[in-house]
């Protein structure tokens, strides 16, 4: 009964652990769809480009912006990258604890 409550537990935490990734994963999706989109529009603009800092909108040059936009995007796939591995290993983790959990069940 003691190993059933500590493999609830444990897969409990596994599954908040996931959860939250999840929710970290959907927070990059959109912040990466947002710079793509972003540097989209800025390939089709003049010279004349803007960004927002802070509370103001400040004139920018657009070969500085497209960097700043295109260094984003490259770092944002990064951790979208490593989000990808953590959810796989705490998937397969969380695989195995079911499993042990089922065959403990049956006993």
């Amino acid at each position: 009964m003691e190993n059933q409550d500590k493999k609830i537990q444990e897969m409990q935490m596994l599954e908040q652990n996931l959860q939250n990734l999840l929710l970290q994963k959907q927070a990059f999706q959109m912040e990466l769809s947002e710079t793509q989109a972003a540097l989209k529009e800025l390939e089709g603009s003049k010279d004349d480009v803007f960004k927002i800092v802070g509370q103001l909108m400040i004139k920018t040059d657009k070969s500085k912006a497209k960097k700043e936009l295109f260094d984003k995007e490259k770092i944002l796939d990064l951790r979208m990258k490593t989000i990808e591995k953590q959810e796989n290993n705490l998937t397969k983790q969380l695989e195995v604890l079911r499993e042990e959990f089922m065959k403990v069940m049956k006993k």
